[in-house]
């Protein structure tokens, strides 16, 4: 009986000894636990904070969520009223941007990019919002001028810029110089809004040799769609003509981004999507001669075609696989009826004829009679065409027959660089006919040509910044808007404008046209 007492106590004792040792241990394992997890567990710095702020983010992304903010692209934002934030994107099949590396925020950086803006007067901006005073004088003295703007702007929102959607922030933006400044965030924001927000309506834009279509948005918002016609890397055959070829969706992408990269700022804002055929185009359009126009491929694709002058048939419809379709939207323009622009015809437009040549391909000195020729013979409209010229040659554009002007600023302004879907057609050869305006006039903005020579340095190598540029846009996550044959042949062909212009230098004293007297000094 003693012995069975005393040999409970000890069992006893074992016991209680076992619980206090699992007791310590769950506490110190709780401890552990917790100092592990306030070590990992950081939390945002705020409530838009995404994977793409954090320099190790390795994060995955649908191609939807991608979007531009300031002039980068971000993710996790659907509506257009949130801020764009962040300047690093991780995205699969697209480069990280460093600033620290990164050529195309140090080209940006650069003085050349940075000098000072003329001083704004009232009648330096295309457009501008009316507030109760100006109604109220308007009224009294029974004018009518800007009626259908003041209309127009007050549909939705007010005077205080925050509620205007982005597209009416770019249109109010507009200046008698440039379509937007390039450091303004507003330009992220409508590439942005356009990009991601729910297409309304879909019917197709009247005019031009291929399809088109317009898009509707939210809040007004417009944009021109422009399909994938062909894969990126087919080259134009050499046997076409120039106004023979398809339009290209990267084309115009492209295009925006080099008339940025250049400092001209003289084409809208546009940017790649990729749309169901279906519930964003065929579902919702309003356009019964469109609607007529769809129908299913033998390989279950759905296609559609349209009405234009070319390539609108059976022939050559435009597919989704079997529903997604790649398209460049480019945002609209003020309309018409608030801020008319007026067409000019080019100069060294080509002939459009397969046997019959222009008169500037016949005759060197063809750009004698231009000088004297207004609006050639004053201010700045010659070295504005010659800005364009360059453009059209580094991207190989032969089809620039007009180009576009506000009236209201007269002729003391610049000019749009607008339709460029037969852009980067053909890598493998150049076409020096495109320079001839450059070579007859030898003129040349003194910026346009020190930022060309910035760019043929390797820090700044042209190729380099377009690619990081591109590599931003919603599209290159499925592959490159250009191929590397296309970088290359920009730098290729950056070579041969400069040594045009040099060669201008040698035999014309005034070949540089001095824009940035008082503004700028070359560094020693």
């Amino acid at each position: 009986m003693l012995r069975r007492s005393v040999g409970g106590r000890s069992t006893r004792s074992i016991c209680l000894v076992l619980a206090c040792l699992s007791l310590a241990l769950h506490i110190l394992l709780a401890i552990f636990c917790l100092s592990v997890l306030q070590t990992a567990c950081v939390p945002p710095h705020s409530s838009s904070s995404s994977p793409l702020h954090d320099p190790g983010s390795t994060s995955r992304q649908t191609k939807s969520s991608v979007i531009i903010s300031n002039g980068i692209f971000a993710n996790n934002a659907t509506e257009w009223e949130k801020e764009p934030t962040g300047d690093k994107i991780s995205t699969k099949g697209m480069r990280e941007v460093d600033p620290g590396g990164s050529k195309l925020e140090a080209l940006f950086s650069h003085p050349l990019y940075n000098l000072q803006r003329p001083e704004m007067q009232e009648d330096d901006w295309l457009l501008r919002v009316k507030n109760s005073e100006d109604e109220e004088e308007e009224r009294d003295t029974g004018g009518e001028e800007e009626e259908d703007i003041l209309e127009y702007l007050k549909t939705n929102w007010t005077v205080a810029a925050e509620t205007h959607p982005p597209w009416l922030r770019f249109h109010l933006g507009i200046s008698r110089w440039e379509l937007y400044h390039r450091t303004d965030p507003l330009l992220d924001q409508v590439t942005h809004y356009i990009s991601t927000q729910r297409i309304l309506n879909v019917v197709q834009k009247r005019g031009g040799t291929q399809l088109k279509l317009l898009m509707s948005f939210p809040n007004h918002g417009e944009a021109l769609l422009k399909p994938m016609r062909q894969t990126r890397d087919a080259e134009t055959d050499v046997n076409l003509f120039y106004f023979s070829d398809f339009e290209r969706h990267n084309a115009e992408i492209s295009a925006f981004h080099l008339d940025r990269i250049l400092g001209f700022q003289r084409i809208p804002p546009v940017v790649g999507r990729l749309v169901d055929v279906v519930s964003e185009i065929k579902d919702v359009t309003t356009d019964k001669k469109l609607l007529r126009t769809f129908f299913t491929s033998p390989v279950g694709n759905t296609c559609f075609y349209g009405q234009c002058e070319y390539y609108c048939s059976t022939e050559n419809p435009v597919c989704g696989g079997p529903l997604a379709l790649e398209v460049s939207l480019a945002t609209m323009l003020p309309d018409l009826t608030l801020a008319p622009r007026r067409s000019w015809r080019s100069p060294w437009r080509r002939s459009y004829s397969r046997t019959k040549l222009a008169q500037w391909e016949k005759d060197p000195a063809f750009c004698d009679g231009v000088k004297q020729t207004p609006p050639y013979d004053e201010g700045t409209r010659l070295v504005d065409l010659m800005d364009m010229a360059v453009l059209d040659f580094l991207m190989g554009n032969m089809d620039r027959h007009h180009y576009e002007t506000f009236e209201k600023f007269g002729n003391k302004t610049f000019m749009l660089h607008l339709d460029n879907g037969r852009a980067f057609g053909r890598h493998s050869r150049d076409e020096p006919s495109i320079l001839a305006p450059l070579r007859q006039c030898c003129r040349i903005r003194r910026s346009t040509l020190l930022r060309l020579r910035l760019m043929s340095r390797p820090g700044f190598r042209l190729s380099d910044v377009m690619r990081e540029s591109l590599d931003r846009d919603p599209l290159a996550v499925i592959q490159p808007l250009l191929s590397e044959a296309h970088l290359s042949a920009l730098d290729r062909r950056l070579a041969m404008v400069l040594q045009v212009l040099h060669t201008c230098q040698d035999l014309h004293d005034d070949a540089v046209y001095d824009d940035l007297e008082g503004h700028y000094e070359e560094p020693d």
